[in-house]
């Protein structure tokens, strides 16, 4: 019965090294250390990718939080400026009323007596 392949379990040494062949033994255990090398680096670079990841994900949380904030503020900041806007445009038409009002008294006492003493003759 054979046993499944594990590339991390070195293989049984081949007729060549019994045979006293070492020179052709080394070479496939020298491609697999630079395989094996090759497949740590991966593990290490996949691992620190990984993890920037994981520090952008809480970096764009914190984003979120202060654009959910600013969106708050912004509403905030709508509201008191239409209050605001309201409450000068009604001070503006009173003030027109006023200037309006006072014209008007001013015509009238100034109309008035000229009338009376040109009907008046």
């Amino acid at each position: 019965m054979s046993e499944p392949y594990d590339p991390y379990i070195p293989a049984e040494p081949s007729a060549a090294v019994r045979s006293g062949n070492a020179a052709a033994s080394s070479t496939p255990n020298m491609k697999t250390a630079a395989i094996q090398q090759q497949i740590d680096d991966t593990v290490g670079i996949m691992r620190e990718n990984i993890s920037k990841v994981s520090e952008r994900g809480e970096r764009l949380d914190s984003l979120q939080d202060k654009t959910d904030n600013l969106a708050v503020s912004a509403q905030g900041f709508r509201r008191g400026a239409n209050r605001v806007r309201k409450k000068m445009w009604w001070k503006d038409m009173r003030m027109r009323l006023c200037i309006i009002i006072g014209i008007i008294i001013l015509l009238v006492v100034i109309i008035v007596p000229i009338a009376t003493k040109f009907h008046g003759k």
